[in-house]
């Protein structure tokens, strides 16, 4: 698929924090796309892109609470101004993380219910029951919010040590998602799936 030609001109910011570690598969993932992606430091000036990207990864050392010192990074300010001006934001597991630390996404991410890290392929929906098989990997992966919120993804089943259904909320605009499975870990012949690739063009096809 000629994914240059449904999204020309597009770009693409890959926003880097210490400690983050997906970031490289994250551009990975765009250049096979053939989408213009770039990386972002989050000390430097956030340039205009049509698409931000908060890889997965420990940030800080997930110090604290993971995500809690990134939301604090000074390209998060500009972020939050993007978004909020309606550009596209996508947060990766750590990255979904800092949107909620950040109060860019409403709720916040706690422990497995197993206290494990969990690494392994799953079954995740949407809404319309359209199924993906992607990674996830993580120890704070348990989704929670006080009020009703705006469903992305949800785990096609319940597994044992992850007591959820959610696995991805956008917010009430729909230009920002955030999920906890790995969508640039599933697009290559020896990645679990290619499934990665379309969640990512849904989104970027998404009004």
């Amino acid at each position: 698929m000629n994914y240059k030609r449904m999204f020309p001109s597009y770009k693409i910011g890959v926003v880097v924090f210490p400690g983050s570690n997906c970031d490289a598969e994250t551009v990975k993932l765009f250049e096979y796309m053939e989408l213009d992606v770039q990386r972002i430091w989050h000390k430097d000036p956030v340039p205009k892109c049509d698409l931000y990207v908060l890889p997965g990864g420990f940030s800080y050392g997930d110090y604290m609470r993971s995500g809690a010192l990134a939301s604090y990074s000074p390209a998060m300010s500009a972020i939050k101004q993007y978004a909020a001006d309606g550009r596209k934001v996508l947060g990766i597991c750590n990255g979904f993380q800092i949107l909620c630390e950040s109060g860019i996404l409403p709720g916040t991410l706690t422990r497995n219910d197993s206290n494990q890290f969990i690494c392994q392929s799953i079954m995740i929906k949407n809404l319309s029951h359209q199924h993906y098989f992607i990674p996830i990997a993580n120890k704070d992966g348990k989704y929670y919010s006080e009020h009703e919120v705006n469903i992305a993804y949800k785990y096609a089943y319940l597994f044992v040590g992850l007591e959820t259904e959610i696995a991805g909320i956008y917010n009430d605009a729909g230009n920002v998602l955030g999920m906890m499975p790995h969508p640039e870990r599933a697009f290559a012949p020896y990645h679990c799936s290619d499934d990665g690739v379309k969640i990512v063009t849904d989104f970027l096809n998404k009004d």
